[in-house]
């Protein structure tokens, strides 16, 4: 029997946690994906939106801390990937129960964080932007309310982005998996510096696509990162019998 493992992810700028659902179908039965919701979208709507990054991670550090299961893994995707870390760093400073890894996908490493890329704010420039990454649905841009919401939320999400300021703090004790896209303008230096922020293990995967490669090759994704969650679980159960 496959030990479970709860798979926490947190959403892009400018999504909601809708964007995992569908993993539910796609991902083996021992993996419980939570998908968490931010505050101003989704089931969180009448929440208002956090516009600084610090203030969200440890929100975030917060809301989790209580419902912590035994065995859990942080994933997130650009934005999402930076806050995952940022809860991460959270629990280890509160010395809370740490996930088993850190899977970032599609975002620089802390060290690499470029602010003045999030320093757009009009509606032209936002557009411009979300036609350029690719991962917006067509039908978003034809409607007009749709795209007025999704503008409003990444222009704020955006605003969360250009906060965050780099510190030096302790490399996490976990292996920290990191995935990107061939096609992505970030660079293979700016994603292997994620190597820098743990003492563990660190693997980088590519995909064709860009920025949302995650979609793009969707079926290799999945298949990769299943194994690297069967990997860290069998890691940890390996760890556990040899401590017994």
């Amino acid at each position: 029997m496959q030990e479970p493992l709860t798979l926490f992810c947190l959403p892009c700028a400018g999504a909601s946690a809708t964007m995992y659902l569908r993993w539910r179908r796609l991902l083996p039965s021992w993996i419980t994906v939570e998908p968490v919701e931010l505050p101003g979208r989704g089931g969180r709507m009448d929440k208002f939106p956090a516009e600084s990054y610090a203030a969200l991670a440890q929100s975030l550090c917060d809301e989790l801390v209580p419902s912590l299961p035994e065995r859990y893994v942080l994933f997130g995707h650009s934005m999402g990937a930076l806050l995952a870390y940022g809860v991460a760093q959270g629990l280890y400073a509160r010395r809370s129960p740490m996930p088993i890894a850190l899977l970032v996908s599609g975002c620089a490493a802390p060290s690499r964080q470029d602010s003045q890329r999030y320093n757009m704010q009009s509606d032209a420039a936002l557009i411009a932007d979300l036609s350029k990454q690719g991962g917006t649905p067509e039908e978003v841009f034809d409607n007009q309310e749709l795209l007025r919401m999704t503008l409003d939320l990444l222009r704020v999400d955006y605003r969360v982005c250009g906060s965050y300021e780099h510190a030096q703090l302790p490399p996490l004790p976990i292996p920290i998996h990191s995935f990107g896209g061939r096609a992505d303008e970030i660079s293979a230096a700016r994603l292997n510096d994620w190597r820098l922020e743990s003492t563990q293990a660190f693997t980088l995967d590519w995909f064709d696509g860009g920025h949302f490669f995650l979609r793009q090759s969707e079926d290799w994704f999945m298949f990769v990162l299943k194994k690297r969650l069967m990997e860290s679980r069998i890691e940890v159960l390996s760890a556990t019998l040899a401590s017994a």
